[in-house]
Formats: structure tokens, C-alpha cells, sequence
């Protein structure tokens, strides 16, 4: 069954905005995984809008299940990454000044970079996961970087799908899935996962290791509650 990850991000920006501990993002995370979520996601960047570096080094003393760990990897987050050692890290190339991420690695651009810091990680111990498109020759690429991971990047998916294009938004995905287990990697995804799209999505994409999923939760959580948001997320994927 595809294990569901917490990004708890918009947790921190919450947070920030009036600054102080409330929300408390240590107490989220852990009532996530009292509710059943099966890890958290953290995507600190440079400038600490959100999740900040103090905030990684505290949660990696408390959480009990998988921590993933997003980002760029500059040296400050490579450095930060090997300090706590997560379960996971997700090579994620966004721009200091983007909103949130919004693409995939070119992985034949950056194959050199990406092989050496993939190289650091695994030495730690570390399971790496690349960011990337539908495109199976980029996946291939990814292969021979030495990662154990890719995250496929959902949101042209959950676009289409919202336009009422559900099996051709899906097309590219599920085939990308089974290019990745041929390379012998696991598949992740994530990006605008939600509550509407998610299931369709994990009942046709497959192998599927896991989602990470923040935004749309944590929206739904100021509806339903923590607790029955998880449930209804875990439920989408049982398929």
C-alpha cells in the first residue's frame, strides 16, 4: 500500500506569520503520526520562510516514522541534510525565489552534481529521491545517478484531471511509474494531490511507493481536523 508523508510546511508559514510557537509545528507532526500518517515532509529553503533549519534539527529528535527532508541541494541544506540524517531526502531544483517548486530535474543538464551529492547522501546512509518529470529518457538518467528514488512531479496531472481529463492526465504518470521499476527505482509523487484526485491517481499509477502531500491537507484540516483529514488521505490509497 503507497504510504502517505505530511508535508507540514504551511504549518511553519502559519506560524511565521505571527511569529511566535503557535502553531506549534512539532506538536503537528506528531499528532500527524498519532493519526496514521506514515512520515513527514519537511522543505526548508534558504531563507526560512517556512520550515526553518532549528525546526529540522528538533523534529529529527522526535519523529518515530520516515523523515523525508526536500530541497535544493546548496551546500547550507546538504550540510543541514547530513547533520540529521533523515530517512529520505528529495532533490527538489527549485529557485531561492519561487513560490513552491514547479519542476522537475533536467537530469542530463545536472548529472554530474546530482551523481556527486547523491554520492554524499548514500554514503550517510541516506535514501535519495530525485524530482522529475513524465520523460522516461530523463528517469533513465536519474537511474544512473546512483538514487534509490524518483518523486514525480503531479501538478500537470492534477490540472488536467480538474479539467475533467482524468485518463489523459494519468497517461504520462502511469507510464512513467513502470519506465522507473524497470530502471529498479521506486516512485514517489507529489505536487496538488488532493482529497478529489488522489485516489484515481494511485489506483492507476503503480508501482507507487508513497505521496507527500501539504497544502491540500493541511486546507482540508481546517475543515475536517487533523485527524479525519489523514483518515480520508489514507483511504485514497487503498486501492
Amino acid at each position: 500500500m503507497t504510504r502517505l508523508s505530511v508535508n507540514i510546511n504551511k504549518v511553519a508559514t502559519l506560524r511565521n506569520a505571527r511569529g511566535g510557537t503557535i502553531p506549534n509545528v512539532l506538536q503537528v507532526a506528531l499528532d500527524c503520526e498519532r493519526f496514521g500518517a506514515q512520515g513527514i515532509t519537511v522543505h526548508p529553503r534558504p531563507d526560512e520562510r517556512h520550515i526553518r533549519y532549528s525546526d529540522v534539527r528538533e523534529l529529527r529528535k522526535h519523529i518515530a516514522t520516515e523523515f523525508n527532508i526536500e530541497g535544493n541541494p546548496v551546500p547550507s541544506f546538504t550540510e543541514l541534510v547530513l547533520e540529521v540524517l533523515p530517512a529520505q531526502v528529495t532533490l527538489v531544483p527549485d529557485a531561492p525565489d519561487v513560490l513552491t517548486s514547479n519542476a522537475g530535474w533536467n537530469v542530463k543538464e545536472h548529472f554530474t552534481f546530482l551523481k556527486d551529492v547523491i554520492a554524499r547522501f548514500n554514503d550517510a546512509g541516506i535514501r535519495t529521491s530525485i524530482f522529475t518529470g513524465t520523460d522516461c529518457d530523463n528517469i533513465s538518467r536519474a537511474a544512473e545517478t546512483g538514487c534509490h528514488r524518483v518523486e514525480l512531479y503531479t501538478e500537470p496531472y492534477a490540472a488536467a484531471f480538474a479539467q475533467g481529463e482524468r485518463e489523459k492526465a494519468v497517461a504520462d504518470f502511469a507510464q512513467a511509474a513502470l519506465h522507473a521499476s524497470a530502471c529498479g527505482l521506486e516512485v514517489n509523487a507529489g505536487h496538488d494531490l488532493n482529497l478529489e484526485n488522489l485516489h484515481y491517481f494511485a489506483s492507476q499509477v503503480q508501482p507507487l511507493a508513497e505521496v507527500s502531500i501539504g497544502h491540500a491537507l493541511i486546507a482540508d484540516a481546517l475543515y475536517l481536523g487533523l485527524e479525519e483529514t489523514i483518515r480520508r488521505y489514507r483511504q485514497q490509497l487503498i486501492v
